[in-house]
């Protein structure tokens, strides 16, 4: 079941797709996984999911936390020209919603439901320390079998972290015969989100990790680039 669209997808054609997209699409047992760091975790990648790790720099102080978080809300970060999901999506425990992807023709309609939701803030000496994220789970119909967690935090040092976590493997014949350009537009959406919230203060510092089921041995790695966004 794939849920396709030959233009760009209305609220009443993702209000279908997401009636007709029934449960999730992989195991109860790794469901909230992306809730916890998976950074030391290997078991995952030996089940066949692909993890993707992305956390950026995007600036520092409350009222950039505010607006970072403002944003998440208001789906900005999926804001692309090839990808979008409707603003007024609600992001609470439950609550389903769609990812639209132009892929060359079509647009593909992607269902997910919201797993857990942690809006947190903490006192200590050194000042305030907050935190907003969100993760969500792939349902049926969907091309690929995972969840993803967003996220935003203001750390101990006064500095706001924009963040995105994902687990996924390949869920329809399509997307396990596509896989390395799949895994391609994940790398692309992580990167384009990143720049897109590094509007804070237009400076950005990356770090990436990723770990591919495609090999016997861990996969991983740390991107650091600092480098002035708009020139």
């Amino acid at each position: 079941m794939e849920f396709l669209c030959w233009n760009r997808p209305s609220r009443e054609d993702q209000k279908k797709c997401l009636d007709k997209c029934g449960t999730f699409n992989y195991d109860t047992e790794y469901r909230g996984a992306t809730a916890y760091s998976l950074k030391q975790d290997t078991q995952l990648t030996k089940r066949g999911f692909f993890v993707n790790h992305s956390r950026v720099l995007v600036g520092s102080g409350s009222a950039a936390f505010e607006k970072g978080k403002k944003a998440l809300q208001t789906w900005r970060h999926f804001s692309l020209n090839w990808t979008f999901v409707d603003p007024k999506s609600r992001i609470g425990v439950g609550e389903k919603f769609c990812v639209c992807v132009k892929e060359f023709l079509p647009w593909v309609m992607m269902p997910l439901q919201v797993l857990y939701v942690n809006d947190q803030t903490k006192n200590k000496d050194k000042g305030m320390m907050a935190s907003f994220s969100f993760g969500s789970g792939t349902l049926q119909g969907h091309l690929l079998a995972g969840e993803e967690r967003f996220s935003i935090s203001l750390d101990e040092n006064d500095k706001v972290w924009y963040e995105i976590l994902s687990i996924s493997k390949p869920a329809h014949f399509l997307s396990f015969v596509g896989y390395p350009y799949v895994l391609l537009r994940q790398k692309s959406f992580a990167h384009q989100s990143n720049v897109k919230n590094a509007f804070l203060h237009g400076h950005l510092t990356e770090e990436v990790y990723m770990r591919s089921p495609l090999d016997r041995f861990i996969l991983t790695f740390i991107i650091m680039c600092d480098c002035v966004l708009f020139a």
